[in-house]
């Protein structure tokens, strides 16, 4: 008896396939949805933050060295009335809110908040990056599972499974593709964006740490 013979062995791969169908189809609408949430998210973000994001960086960093010598207070004051963005403002004042620290405390604390902050903006990335990578592997795989039946339905004349078939795999692929395309949009957009950022970020943070020190050694 020949329990792995090649027929049972192809019956099961064909079961399998076969289940698949329906999953990979509810996948796929998933990542739609989400790809859809992330476009709309990407578009609140640019109509409500990044038009607030109107900084000179030159004419801040200047405010902050002039303010700085007026205490904790001036350079909170300079920092909410910039064109900075909400989450940028909440890592300089947190900064700024301890200047009895040592300047190796303030540096540690400088550095745990920007990196806190990267890793907040790496995991709104991935989360798109992921869509970009999962869209055209599901689109596949809806491509071809609709494929087996089609092609058995061809060899026994049954042209309406064979097009029902047929039209599943394009949209699957259509859907896919689609999904994977805007999604990684989404991703280039936002790295440019929080690159910028992080820069932004970075520089201020070492222009406070460095006012702060001066103002700790002065006294």
């Amino acid at each position: 008896m020949h329990i792995f013979s090649t027929s049972n062995l192809n019956g099961v791969l064909r079961a399998v396939s076969s289940g698949l169908r329906y999953p990979v189809i509810i996948v796929l609408i998933l990542i739609m949805a989400a790809t859809l949430v992330l476009l709309g998210s990407l578009l609140v973000e640019i109509f409500t933050e990044r038009r607030q994001l109107k900084v000179s960086m030159p004419r801040l960093v200047d405010q902050l060295r002039t303010t700085g010598r007026n205490g904790e207070k001036a350079m909170t004051e300079a920092i909410t009335s910039s064109g900075l963005l909400r989450r940028q403002k909440a890592v300089l004042t947190e900064l700024i809110r301890h200047p009895d620290l040592t300047a190796e405390m303030r540096q540690a604390l400088a550095d745990r908040l920007v990196e806190e902050e990267q890793s907040r903006l790496e995991r709104i990335v991935k989360l798109s990056d992921l869509l970009a990578k999962l869209g055209p592997i599901f689109g596949l795989l809806g491509t071809l599972i609709p494929l087996g039946p089609g092609i058995i339905a061809l060899g026994q004349g049954d042209t309406y499974t064979l097009s029902q078939s047929l039209l599943t795999a394009f949209d699957t692929t259509v859907a896919g593709l689609i999904s994977a395309a805007v999604a990684m949009v989404i991703s280039s957009v936002r790295k440019g964006w929080y690159a910028n950022y992080m820069s932004i970020l970075e520089t201020l943070a070492d222009c406070v740490l460095e006012v702060e020190n001066d103002h700790a050694a002065r006294e």
